[in-house]
């Protein structure tokens, strides 16, 4: 599946690794320019070599999504090289205290993980939205989880409530901005293979892989190239009458 990003100046944060990076990657074949933010400096300078191996347009700025000054310099950089931002994969996340109770939850653990995860994208959206209303319009995504739709004893409360506030805001800055040409979108993948999420969940742990694969009806757990086209297809034409939705990739799970 390819949907046409030709020419469009795309934002994504925590693209240096896992669903960040896979969907650089497929929105730079789709001919996307896009600008890498992330705290991992090394593997997102390798990120960008390899976009622009294969001939395409990347660049690399360090960011740590939890500081309004960093978000702020990376909207810059995007509409310093490209004079516009027509797109942010708001994707920067982590996972913290998994398989813990709200009781059995640290507080530092809870307030890191609602530091990224959620304030970080409010202020990603706090600083792309002036710049995409000057312009007339853009295409936001936000990275939520299936967590986000439903409660689990998996991920951990810090997680779970991070997401659903993720999936939260989505819809409320989606209605704020549908009629200035702004849609906001949010992505929310179960669990995927090659990321921070299964390695930490089941890594090398067939017998605990064999009972996370059981909880999806499709039989298996998802993968990166699967979210990474979804997600690029978010930001295509194709889903121009598409605005304040929580998309699950997720296998069947939330059906049942």
């Amino acid at each position: 599946m390819m949907h046409s990003l030709e020419g469009k100046a795309i934002l994504v944060t925590g693209g240096s690794s896992g669903i960040g990076q896979a969907s650089a990657l497929a929105m730079a074949r789709a001919g996307a320019m896009i600008t890498i933010a992330d705290i991992d400096m090394a593997r997102g300078e390798e990120t960008v070599a390899t976009i622009r191996a294969r001939g395409g347009d990347a660049v690399f700025i360090r960011a740590d999504v939890r500081d309004g000054a960093d978000v702020e310099a990376a909207v810059h950089c995007v509409v310093r090289n490209h004079g516009r931002l027509d797109g942010a994969f708001n994707n920067a996340g982590i996972l913290e205290g998994l398989f813990t109770s709200p009781v059995d939850c640290d507080e530092s653990v809870w307030d890191r993980v609602i530091d990224v995860n959620l304030k970080g994208v409010w202020l990603c959206l706090k600083h792309e939205l002036p710049q995409m209303r000057a312009q007339g319009g853009g295409v936001i995504v936000n990275h939520a989880s299936i967590a986000g739709l439903y409660g689990n004893g998996i991920v951990g409360p810090a997680y779970i409530a991070s997401k659903h506030g993720v999936v939260g805001l989505t819809r409320a800055t989606a209605l704020t901005y549908a009629a200035e040409g702004i849609r906001v979108n949010a992505i929310c993948p179960g669990i995927i293979n090659e990321t921070v999420m299964s390695e930490a969940i089941y890594g090398d742990n067939p017998e605990r892989e064999a009972q996370v694969r059981a909880l999806y009806p499709a039989g298996r757990v998802g993968t990166l190239a699967e979210v990474a086209e979804t997600v690029a297809w978010l930001f295509s034409d194709a889903t121009s009458f598409m605005t304040g939705i929580a998309l699950p990739v997720d296998g069947g799970l939330l059906a049942q």
